[in-house]
């Protein structure tokens, strides 16, 4: 068996292997061409290229010639004028006519001139542009200079320069003491008188221009040599009409390597500190290669391409001759063959995708079933059950494959739909009728009924119906329960007793009480398939009856196949986990549920002053958030909380005050000042005793000693009364049911400085834990005079560094924790200004919220109850941002958590079990939440809903004493709230 990781070798069908050897084929055949043709146009392109290179070298050996030539001829006519051998200028002068002329026909020419041999020089120079007029200083209108330097008998030479418009008319002269130009010292002047015939100078940079030229030279009579400057511009020109790709290189250079012409002529010329001719070998790193002999033969290798070259000698330009270089890149000189290689391949691929798909085309018309089935099957593997239905095919065994695939399809497609379908309801009953509606469409059948087992006991009882795809009430059809295990009941149930699945044929007499549902179905037989619901245990939870129609006919029997019975009982099974699991989570729910309000007991009957409180809060809540719900003001028309969202609201509602359960009941139950867990009053009354019997011994004393009975009877009389009326003052403090004024707190201080005498060690029958307070001051010497109102060091009690939140604490608590946990001392209680609760006492009330917080952030709640936490941990928040535990603002809480606060503060105003306060009236509560609204303490537009929608109304004819209900005018509510219109 092969391996699951490491399949078959895969295999290709027949019309595959033919169309993959004619691709070859013909592939083959193309490249085969192409690489030929390819390879007879590279050559014939090698072989042109030699012609070309000789052509282009003939080419410049003319255009030599047809410079050199002319100025040849022009010079022997010259040197034969008489005017050549005159001795001064005037004499010279008739010279400018034919030397203008010659300069005028010949564009290369820059100069003509004669040297003699005394050192005089004649000059005639065309003056073509402004340039060279602003170098010699010339006038505009000048068209030539006449350069001449005459030696007298004695005397330095004279040098002067006279300047002639274009029809030879003197314009100006100018004399040029420091142009003293002796040509004799020039190598022109002596080579040529040296010579019969003419000679040609090497190429140079002429001084005066900076044109690349040669001078060429012959002698004039016996004394004279006259001599042309011919500029070699027009090569470089030349060069560039021969310029054979775009990255040729062509130049022509002297034997000192000296460029004399190039297709960029601008770089000929190096500008240092005297203009000379650049070398050939810095114009272009393959001019360098190829001057350095890198090459073979005809062809070179720089920079990552190859050259065809070719080099060759001119014998015009200079006594040593010129040489011409020309470099052209083979990719270039061959793009045409590269081209007709790429056509080739472009006219074999473009024949192939002309063939391939005729031959393509044929032998898919066998396969194209067996294609189609295959990919149906990988929608099936990808739970894909909307794909197109295969055709039939010809071919027996491929229909007969494609007829059975279909039918695995729609099975397949039924069984997920009806997994999917109960998965993804979350209700009970709903549930029940998807299972009948979906397993009676399965069947075909025309009607449906299911039981289910009660409790944990056998009897199975109806709980839907379904017929002819619309469900009914069981009430009206008289179907009864029965037990699974008592052998009573119609055949088929007892025959369910002890078998998976049973069919059956019932007619009207065998029905039993099925007999209303064949009326209903109008069907006087039908065929019964029963089937038992099975959960994960392999126990039976119920049971599923489906009723099809006895018409006799084939398609009716068709129903009844094994394969099909096997599939209900699939998918029934599927259906009894679903069943299981909903029953399952609804007792979870019912569970949680029950602990919730145990909980929620359980804190109330902590304080029997607060209890109902839990109870009541939730009501108050879910009454203001079905308002919100049904409400079409613009604030509440989002508010559409889904069955999840009701629930964490439920839930949040219930545990709001879960961490009440950390909290001592002698706080939260505090009735007055001095209660802890007994009401210390009564140690200072024994106090208060204690000094009206030191008044008694003090006046009987004072009797003995013979004392005026009549006055002391007035003193003890007198501070008796001041006794009682100090200690019914201190009493009446220790209510804290009125604010205390100022001069009320000044004479309970002056009171607290009164003494008494105790005799007594106070640190005997006491906690260690008191004892260790104690110890922190060392024990006075009886007998001691105390305070008759203390506060102690041993009535500070420390706060235990696990109690502490640190401020970055990441549930973004902000508290100010008060130093102390507790401060019992009673001048300190007695002095509480308003309520009976130190700032110790309040910050451990309102601590109830951060170990609710604390609590429900711990518990494990699915991802759909992840607000519980914030809904109920935000009803003592402020909607201006001054509220605890963590002084959230109005836009930072859930609307669920505002709804929260008012239902809190609204119970707990008119709550008549509170020890400390009296139950407010409902106009009193609604002002007092009204100034709230106001104040931004209450969400100003849940509080018009509030009063708007009547919800305290319900609530108060609900729970409230009927006395507490009074009379309320919402409209003077709402203006004071700040909320009406």
């Amino acid at each position: 068996m092969p391996s699951p990781l490491r399949p078959e070798q895969r295999r290709f069908p027949l019309h595959v292997h033919i169309s993959v050897m004619f691709t070859f084929l013909l592939l083959l055949t193309g490249v085969i061409l192409g690489l030929f043709n390819y390879r007879q146009t590279t050559q014939i392109i090698l072989s042109s290229s030699e012609k070309l290179f000789n052509r282009i070298e003939q080419d410049v050996r003319v255009d030599l010639h047809a410079t050199y030539q002319p100025i040849r001829h022009l010079l022997s006519l010259l040197a034969e004028n008489p005017a050549t051998q005159a001795l001064a200028l005037e004499q010279r002068l008739p010279l400018l006519r034919p030397f203008s002329q010659s300069l005028t026909d010949n564009p290369d020419l820059a100069s003509l001139y004669l040297g003699y041999a005394n050192g005089d020089f004649f000059m005639v120079r065309p003056l073509r542009n402004g340039a060279l007029k602003t170098l010699l200083k010339a006038p505009e209108a000048a068209a030539f200079q006449v350069w001449s330097i005459e030696h007298g008998a004695d005397g330095p030479p004279r040098s002067q320069s006279l300047f002639f418009d274009q029809s030879l008319t003197p314009i100006s002269r100018q004399d040029n003491p420091e142009d003293l130009y002796d040509p004799r010292t020039r190598a022109w002047f002596t080579s040529a008188r040296q010579q019969a015939e003419q000679i040609t100078t090497e190429p140079y940079v002429f001084f005066s221009t900076h044109n690349v030229g040669t001078t060429l030279a012959r002698r004039s009579g016996e004394n004279a040599v006259i001599g042309a400057d011919l500029t070699l511009e027009a090569l470089s020109a030349t060069l560039t009409k021969h310029v054979v790709t775009p990255a040729t290189e062509i130049a022509l250079f002297d034997a000192d390597g000296n460029a004399v012409a190039y297709p960029d002529s601008s770089r000929l010329i190096v500008d240092d500190r005297t203009a000379r001719l650049a070398k050939v070998t810095d114009l272009s790193p393959q001019l360098h290669a190829l001057l350095s002999g890198a090459h073979k033969g005809n062809r070179l290798e720089s920079e990552g391409r190859q050259w065809i070259v070719a080099r060759s000698s001119m014998q015009e330009g200079g006594p040593r001759g010129l040489q011409l270089a020309l470099l052209v890149p083979e990719d270039e000189l061959l793009v045409d063959a590269y081209r007709m290689r790429w056509q080739g391949a472009l006219i074999t691929l473009a024949t192939l995708l002309l063939c391939l798909p005729l031959g393509w085309l044929i032998s898919r018309i066998l396969v194209k079933p067996l294609h189609a089935l295959v990919k149906e099957a990988d929608a099936i593997r990808s739970f894909d059950f909307n794909f197109p239905l295969t055709r039939r095919s010809p071919v027996l065994e491929v229909d007969q494959l494609s007829v059975s695939m279909a039918r695995m399809k729609d099975t397949l497609a039924s069984f997920f739909r009806i997994t999917d379908s109960l998965c993804a309801e979350t209700r009970f009953a709903p549930l029940l009728q998807r299972v009948l509606f979906e397993t009676v469409q399965i069947a075909q059948a025309q009607a449906g009924l299911i039981y289910l087992r009660e409790s944990d006991g056998n009897r199975m009882e109806p709980y839907g119906m379904v017929i002819d795809g619309t469900a009914q009430t069981l009430e009206d059809f008289d179907i009864q329960g029965h037990d699974l295990q008592a052998h009573q009941g119609p055949a088929w149930f007892q025959e369910l007793a002890h078998a998976d699945n049973v069919v059956s044929n019932l007619g009207f007499e065998q029905a039993g009480d099925l007999q209303k549902v064949l009326l209903a179905m109008a069907s006087p037989r039908v065929h019964l398939i029963g089937i038992r619901l099975r959960n994960r245990h392999n126990e039976t939870i119920g049971l599923l009856i489906l009723l099809v129609n006895d018409s006799g006919t084939s398609a009716d029997l068709e129903k009844l196949r094994p394969d099909r019975i096997a599939f209900l009982q699939a998918v029934s099974g599927a259906a009894a986990v679903s069943i299981e699991s909903q029953r399952l989570q609804a007792k979870q729910k019912q569970l949680l549920d029950a602990f919730i309000q145990l909980l929620a007991g359980a804190i109330d009957a902590k304080s029997p002053y607060t209890g109902g409180h839990c109870q009541r809060v939730p009501e108050l809540t879910l009454m203001l958030a079905h308002a919100a719900a049904a409400s079409h003001a613009p604030a509440f028309k989002a508010y559409q909380p889904s069955e999840d969202e009701w629930e964490a609201l439920h839930i949040a509602a219930w545990l709001h005050d879960c961490g009440k359960v950390t909290t001592p009941e002698y706080v939260v139950d505090k009735a007055t000042k001095l209660e802890t867990i007994n009401d210390r009053i009564h140690e200072i009354r024994t106090r208060f005793e204690v000094l009206k019997r030191d008044a008694w011994i003090s006046y009987w004393q004072a009797l003995a000693m013979g004392g005026n009975e009549e006055q002391l009877s007035v003193l003890r009389d007198t501070t008796l009364l001041a006794l009682d009326e100090d200690f019914a003052f201190v009493a009446r403090c220790n209510l804290g049911s009125e604010a205390m004024a100022e001069a009320d707190l000044q004479r309970l201080n002056e009171l607290g400085q009164r003494t008494w005498m105790r005799t007594l060690d106070d640190r005997l029958g006491v906690s260690w834990e008191e004892n260790r307070r104690q110890s922190r001051t060392s024990a006075p010497t009886l007998p001691v005079r105390e305070k008759l109102l203390a506060d102690k060091p041993e009535h500070l009690l420390e706060r235990a560094d696990s109690e502490l939140i640190p401020e970055d604490n990441p549930w973004g608590f902000k508290l100010d924790v008060p130093r102390y946990k507790y401060n019992r001392g009673e001048l300190y209680n007695l002095s509480i200004t308003r309520g009976t609760l130190t700032r110790e006492e309040r910050y451990i009330i309102n601590h109830h919220m951060v170990q609710t917080i604390l609590m429900l952030s711990h518990l494990p709640f699915p991802g759909h109850l992840d607000s519980v936490a914030e809904i109920a941990g935000g009803h003592h928040e402020k909607m201006d941002g001054t509220g605890y535990p963590k002084r959230l603002k109005r836009e930072e809480m859930s609307l669920p958590a505002r709804m929260m606060a008012i239902a809190d503060i609204f119970e707990a105003l008119t709550a008549a079990d509170r020890p400390y306060k009296k139950a407010k009236s409902l106009s009193e509560a609604l002002n007092i939440m009204a100034t709230m609204s106001h104040e931004s303490h209450i969400d100003p537009e849940l509080f018009g809903l509030f009063i708007n929608e009547g919800v305290y109304l319900q609530y108060a004819t609900r729970f409230l004493d009927p006395q507490q209900i009074d009379a309320v005018d919402p409209a003077s509510l709402l203006r004071k709230a700040g909320v009406s219109a």
